[in-house]
């Protein structure tokens, strides 16, 4: 018995053996094959950095467009928020990651043009820095009240208030779409709005709820079910149009308030020199995803528009609002 197990170990290693020698030529092929593999792109988990709190319709949108982008890309695709500064916090942040495809940010105007427009941030960076994938969301600003707040019914009881009395109003960032709006208000209409800083509308949204502040400005898809659920007061959109998803909102310019527009788009990018080859991998995946007729319908029932442009059209938009906000330097004290 232990003459054949000898016999027959000794027989399988000449099978390997053989095996081994006539099979080089495939096995080194094999090997290159697996190379070959492991460099596919993407072959690992995508980050997306959200520059603003979670709870907030950027937020919202963003993870909600995601579930969308993962079917598209096969692969987790997870949302990290990184709040502060007017969303530089996070676009700071994306900056400083390798550009290999593998983190991307949303990114959201004007915040993005007036954190490197602004001369005192003394930042160096422009459009030139990102890699742009496309624009998934245009969402018009609103005015808003507490729903139990008995000084403001419309928004002309609004502005005759905010003309004879220092206001406080919401704002996701210094400079950014808020804060713009109270500014060009305060300059057009003699109101006295003063924004109050935070790190995203979910903060705006506890702080108008909780009576902290006087005024909420945000945008349609921050406040449409709240005003469904007839939880606040939205007085105004910020927009030449009514919204379709707050069809009786007046617009500021329907109330006599003219000339005052606000809203911020919402898009995605990454950091300049991402590989060709691998871009193209993403904005294919993300012209699909927000295309999606089901992603669509649910942006609408948050509250949010979906707008997809690709990245041309995107960085036009981008270059047009940029020019928007030097017209507008006096105002900033620039």
């Amino acid at each position: 018995m232990l003459r054949f197990k000898k016999f027959g170990l000794g027989i399988l290693f000449v099978l390997l053996f053989l095996v081994g020698c006539s099979n080089t030529q495939e096995g080194e092929q094999v090997a290159v094959s697996g190379g070959e593999s492991s460099g596919k792109y993407p072959n690992g988990p995508i980050k997306v950095i959200v520059s603003y709190s979670a709870g907030g319709s950027s937020d919202i949108g963003a993870r909600t467009l995601m579930t969308y982008v993962e079917k598209e890309l096969g692969v987790p695709v997870v949302v990290e928020n990184k709040p502060g500064a007017g969303g530089w916090v996070g676009w700071e942040q994306l900056l400083n990651e390798e550009p290999d495809g593998n983190t991307i940010a949303l990114i959201n105007t004007p915040n993005l043009m007036t954190g490197y427009m602004d001369p005192a941030t003394n930042r160096q960076q422009s459009l030139e820095s990102f890699d742009l994938i496309a624009n998934h969301i245009t969402d018009p600003g609103v005015i808003a009240v507490n729903k139990d707040d008995d000084r403001f019914n419309s928004i002309e009881d609004v502005f005759e208030y905010a003309k004879n009395n220092p206001t406080t109003t919401t704002s996701t960032g210094v400079l950014g779409d808020d804060h713009i709006a109270s500014l060009k208000l305060n300059k057009n209409f003699n109101t006295q709005f003063n924004a109050v800083h935070n790190g995203g509308a979910g903060e705006s949204i506890t702080a108008i709820l909780g009576g902290h502040v006087d005024v909420l400005f945000a945008n349609v898809g921050d406040v449409t079910t709240l005003y469904n659920d007839k939880e606040i007061k939205v007085l105004a959109v910020m927009d030449n149009q009514r919204s379709e998803l707050l069809p009786d909102v007046p617009t500021l310019a329907e109330a006599g308030y003219e000339d005052v527009v606000s809203w911020s788009s919402r898009g995605y990018a990454a950091p300049k020199g991402v590989d060709p080859e691998k871009l193209e991998t993403l904005r294919n995946a993300f012209e699909k995803a927000i295309n999606n007729v089901e992603q669509a319908e649910i942006m609408k029932e948050s509250g949010l528009t979906v707008n997809y442009l690709n990245h041309d059209d995107y960085l036009e938009e981008l270059q047009l609002e940029e020019a928007g906000i030097d017209d507008i330097k006096d105002l900033l004290n620039w």
